[in-house]
């Protein structure tokens, strides 16, 4: 359903579901090709920047290695697929999982790292720290395109599972496929975690945010179209009666 403006309806949702603001939301929207562009741009330099790790990764595998580049080509195209007027749930369902995941995993990771990232120039620190949250910004517009069907939510789920999976408990090929990180993976951290620990924590959680948040935007939709559904019987029954 789309407004007078020609853009998707904004369901009314608590804040903690659609906390960007409505002008924000427009504003991608309108320009939604340019986002497009954008995180295609975003796709390339990162494929670029797993070079080195594709390299060191089983050809098998390589799809369980560029999580973030992945997350920004699911993104582009599920934006680009609903402006050909051909949305595709279980991509866009891919989409908000992999940029909420992603978008909050790598500055997770940044931080927890802070000391050993020191070898990072201080723009491209900050280039890869904003840009991710950027990328959890897009996700959360992604309610107005969507309305995140139970099997397109268990399409992503089973995704970034197998992905989990693969990067920190059972690799299936050659070493954990997570993103490299700048420490060993059995350095202690802190609550007697080591490093691989506090990451995978990090990506679990996570991912079952992205379900929640996912399945709690399903609900709510669902609940206001029957709410909306009710006062229009409602009205019709009153006008009926009247006459």
């Amino acid at each position: 359903m789309t407004s007078s403006t020609g853009l998707p309806t904004r369901t009314p949702l608590p804040r903690y579901l659609a906390p960007v603001p409505r002008v924000l939301e427009n504003l991608g929207l309108r320009f939604a090709w340019l986002v497009v562009t954008i995180n295609l741009l975003g796709t390339v330099f990162g494929f670029w920047y797993y070079s080195g790790q594709f390299a060191q990764t089983p050809a098998v595998m390589w799809p369980w290695v560029p999580d973030s580049p992945m997350a920004t080509l699911f993104i582009a195209l599920a934006i680009a697929a609903w402006k050909l007027g051909h949305e595709l749930p279980w991509l866009t369902a891919l989409a908000f999982f992999g940029n909420i995941i992603l978008g909050l995993w790598t500055p997770y990771t940044l931080l927890v790292f802070y000391d050993s990232y020191s070898y990072l120039h201080p723009l491209m620190f900050q280039f890869l720290f904003w840009s991710h949250l950027g990328m959890v910004v897009q996700a959360l517009v992604l309610y107005r395109i969507t309305d995140f069907p139970v099997w397109g939510v268990a399409v992503a789920f089973v995704w970034y599972t197998s992905n989990l999976i693969v990067d920190y408990f059972i690799p299936i090929v050659g070493e954990p496929h997570h993103t490299a990180i700048p420490v060993a993976r059995d350095e202690p951290m802190f609550l007697q975690a080591d490093a691989l620990g506090v990451i995978a924590a990090g990506e679990v959680t996570f991912t079952l945010l992205a379900l929640f948040l996912a399945l709690s935007i399903r609900v709510k939709k669902c609940e206001a179209v029957l709410e909306s559904d009710t006062q229009q019987t409602g009205a019709t029954a009153g006008a009926d009666s009247d006459s």
